[in-house]
């Protein structure tokens, strides 16, 4: 006989996840109020949809180990579809209202994602990355061959006030582009993280971690690796569509190139690849560097590069994976015990990066600026590149903070490990209780 259920039973709240989704659209919303210049408010835009494309393309690389070169076309044609609406709507062809652009992108960057991707998802590995690489190539040569659409080397330009404004929301003002671009990227980063909890985004997963035994228990892993790279190009052709409403222009030379791939990857391996978050740092710090750092010195890749090696050698999991283990450690009570060695690490790290940059400035003056005379102004210090002293000093400044920087990395290294001995016997010790 049937037993009669006598009372309901629910699923505790994640309350942690709610918080922490709260205060994203809090500080989306309160950004602009908050840094209120006009080079604030154009960083924060960019912020925006670069937020959407970083993390589109980790869907790719963090979640389903497919390494691509490429990931800028889907951007790029995204923005150029979108672009080609907005003009054909404000001269009434189509009835889009621009609040929707960004959904023409998405849906013009997952066709080229359906189109390309069932190609260069057929392999895996090294093989997909070169085929990504090769298409990227590609389509930004056919620029040149079809100025109608790519507008040539001049690109394609647009006026994104058109129409009958939107509960009277014109989209002339920087801050209300900033508000659509960040409405777009709340409910893009949503989605992505609904993504991350489907079957496919686990099985997606798997087929990262271990192809072969997904291949046995059923599941066509190129079909897999097909509808994630269809997924990524939707939410990178929204990314797209939304630069465009931005810069009111889209160049292919920009848009398209092997450069802007390689930028989505970089920053979002600094950001974290490896977790969801990662991509939103990487974004930060993407917008950061080619605005200030690109301004302040035009030795800036170089300083990338460098930043990139020392982040691949000491923290393969870019600045999310350190902010986490962290958070393992100050779980357990214990991160007190490491402030000593961070500051002696950010100290000999700041010694040696000064030392470098000082080397790296002289030596871009004599071959860009000799002309100007042999002064470097430096920080507000002044160095002559003609002098033995200023060179001197630069070596031996970022040879001792290298030197220091090994020494104390050695010292943290050993309290790290002890640490995490520790925090294990405490973990086994709960368990146990």
């Amino acid at each position: 006989m049937a037993t009669t259920k006598t009372h309901y039973s629910f699923k505790p709240l994640d309350v942690g996840r709610y918080v922490i989704w709260s205060l994203f659209a809090l500080a989306l919303a309160a950004a602009p109020h908050l840094f209120t210049t006009s080079l604030a408010l154009t960083m924060l835009s960019q912020i925006g949809y670069l937020i959407i494309i970083l993390l589109s393309y980790n869907i790719l690389l963090g979640q389903g180990g497919m390494l691509s070169f490429g990931h800028a076309v889907y951007v790029g044609l995204g923005s150029f579809v979108a672009i080609h609406a907005m003009n054909a709507a404000s001269k009434g062809a189509l009835p889009i209202p621009l609040v929707l652009i960004p959904i023409v992108g998405g849906l013009a960057g997952m066709f080229f994602a359906a189109l390309f991707g069932f190609v260069t998802t057929k392999k895996s590995g090294t093989t997909f990355a070169m085929i990504t690489l090769g298409i990227g190539e590609l389509v930004a040569s056919m620029a040149l061959m079809f100025p109608g659409f790519f507008g040539g080397e001049g690109g394609v330009t647009t006026n994104r006030v058109y129409g009958q404004p939107f509960l009277g929301i014109t989209f002339g003002p920087q801050i209300q582009v900033y508000y659509l671009i960040a409405a777009y990227c709340f409910l893009c980063t949503a989605a992505m993280y609904a993504f991350t909890g489907t079957p496919l985004g686990r099985i997606l997963n798997a087929v990262r971690d271990n192809p072969e035994r997904v291949e046995f228990i059923g599941y066509n892993t190129q079909r897999v690796r097909y509808f994630a790279f269809i997924v990524a190009g939707f939410f990178a052709g929204i990314g797209g569509g939304l630069a465009a409403i931005n810069f009111e222009i889209v160049n292919a030379a920009d848009s398209l190139s092997g450069i802007r791939s390689g930028g989505y990857l970089l920053f979002a391996f600094l950001g974290g690849a490896i977790f969801f978050f990662g991509p939103i740092i990487g974004a930060v710090l993407l917008v950061f560097a080619s605005i200030f750092l690109s301004e302040m010195t035009k030795a800036w890749l170089l300083y990338l590069g460098l930043v990139f090696l020392f982040m691949v050698m000491y923290a393969p999991g870019g600045v999310a994976s350190l902010l986490m283990m962290n958070v393992r450690v100050a779980a357990f009570g214990k991160l007190k015990t490491l402030w000593v060695s961070y500051l002696a690490l950010a100290g000999t790290i700041l010694c040696a990066a000064l030392g470098i940059a000082a080397i790296v400035e002289m030596i871009y003056h004599i071959q860009l600026n000799s002309a100007l005379g042999p002064v470097v102004p430096f920080l507000g210090a002044r160095l002559d590149t003609q002098h033995v002293d200023s060179w001197a000093g630069a070596i031996f400044l970022a040879l001792t903070g290298l030197g220091l920087f090994e020494l104390t990395r050695r010292s943290y290294s050993k309290q790290w490990n002890t640490i995490q001995e520790e925090i294990e016997r405490d973990t086994k010790r709960r368990e146990t209780a």
